[in-house]
């Protein structure tokens, strides 16, 4: 039996079906063979991470997996507010102590996530709280959190997903209705920025680069925000890619997003061959989909490559191995024939492993 279960509420991704353009020179790689996969650490031009949760703590091949291939460390659920957060506004950071501790202990840096969600919260500081009330114990979580890990953390995803479904301005929610549409968002970077200065604050937000408007929609709000006075030190894009858009998509938002000048977070990788919802059946062949996924996950190594040093901030994936992702455990999506990060079942190379690699190692398009 698992300790701590969450209760994952990941959307579904964008899936509108394109043919794979001809020229895509990724189009024609082939599942990695040979040697089992060198440790990703080793080869990511910055910080290599993963996911974990309490329960894997005590998985001997898990840890083993991180240790070779991780050198950072994001916390899958133990900081969200659905574990931190109890009735009366108490709070509970044992679950992230332990993470923190472990990461500690093996030479890990921890990114933490996540602070402010508009998904949770929302049953404690509900709309019968007075405002005044509201407000205070807004920045007493977030100052307790943060200060709690006062220079140990890399970061923090500070505000997660702000950004409505389609890119249609922002999400309503119980902090925006206390606290204001962008209030809320400057309030809880300036109570992060004071709890621990030195960690670098990140906007989190998904289908950065599935939705050219959201993606849009959302580096503008960085720019508003900025302008307010918040402290927003990075961007996180979450990358749950949908591998069917259109070749040269994620490469034009890796493009925007760099012109503003901050470090960028790869913050949630995975890349599934199955499609979410829809109408029609899906008549793509397995090697049609790998060759889409390959494609895909390439091109966002490349566009991540060619970032300036000091805007590549790390490169995680959401799930380590193929039987860490949310998208297979029975509580997540519980679709057992997904490969949809880098390493298999075992730590070996999935098929999007060599692009990563030829991406981060020159020898893309070679």
């Amino acid at each position: 039996m698992r300790a701590d279960p969450p209760r994952l509420n990941r959307r579904a991704l964008l899936a509108a079906p394109i043919a794979l353009a001809a020229c895509d020179r990724f189009a024609a790689a082939e599942p990695a063979a040979g040697p089992p996969a060198a440790p990703l650490k080793s080869i990511t031009p910055c910080p290599f991470g993963a996911i974990g949760m309490t329960w894997q703590l005590d998985q001997a091949d898990w840890v083993e997996q991180v240790r070779r291939h991780c050198s950072q460390l994001t916390p899958e659920w133990e900081q969200k507010m659905e574990r931190t957060l109890g009735p009366g506004f108490t709070h509970d950071f044992s679950a992230s102590d332990r993470m923190v501790a472990f990461a500690r202990d093996n030479g890990l840096r921890v990114h933490g996530h996540t602070l402010i969600w508009y998904s949770q919260g929302g049953d404690v500081f509900n709309d019968d709280v007075p405002r005044a009330r509201f407000a205070a114990e807004f920045d007493r979580y977030i100052s307790s959190f943060v200060s709690r890990y006062r220079g140990r953390m890399a970061g923090w995803d500070v505000v997660n997903e702000p950004v409505a479904e389609d890119g249609d301005g922002l999400r309503d929610c119980h902090w925006s209705r206390a606290l204001g549409m962008d209030g809320y968002m400057v309030r809880a970077f300036e109570q992060a920025r004071a709890a621990d200065p030195d960690a670098v604050l990140f906007l989190n937000e998904y289908n950065l680069e599935n939705i050219p408007r959201k993606g849009a929609t959302f580096l503008k709000l960085v720019e508003r925000l900025l302008k307010l006075g918040a402290p927003i030190g990075g961007i996180g894009t979450q990358s749950h890619l949908n591998i069917e858009i259109p070749a040269g998509q994620i490469t034009a938002f890796m493009r925007d997003a760099a012109s503003l000048g901050l470090p960028i977070h790869i913050s949630e990788l995975d890349f599934p061959m199955q499609r979410d919802g829809g109408q029609l059946p899906d008549l793509r062949s397995t090697a049609e989909r790998r060759a889409q996924q390959v494609a895909r996950v390439g091109e966002l190594a490349e566009a991540f490559m060619a970032l300036p040093q000091r805007q590549r901030y790390a490169f995680t994936t959401w799930g380590l191995r193929d039987i860490d992702s949310w998208l297979l455990r029975e509580e997540g999506k519980n679709r057992p024939d997904e490969s949809p990060v880098l390493l298999d079942a075992a730590g070996g190379p999935n098929p999007a492993y060599q692009a990563v690699v030829d991406a981060f190692t020159g020898r893309a398009g070679a």
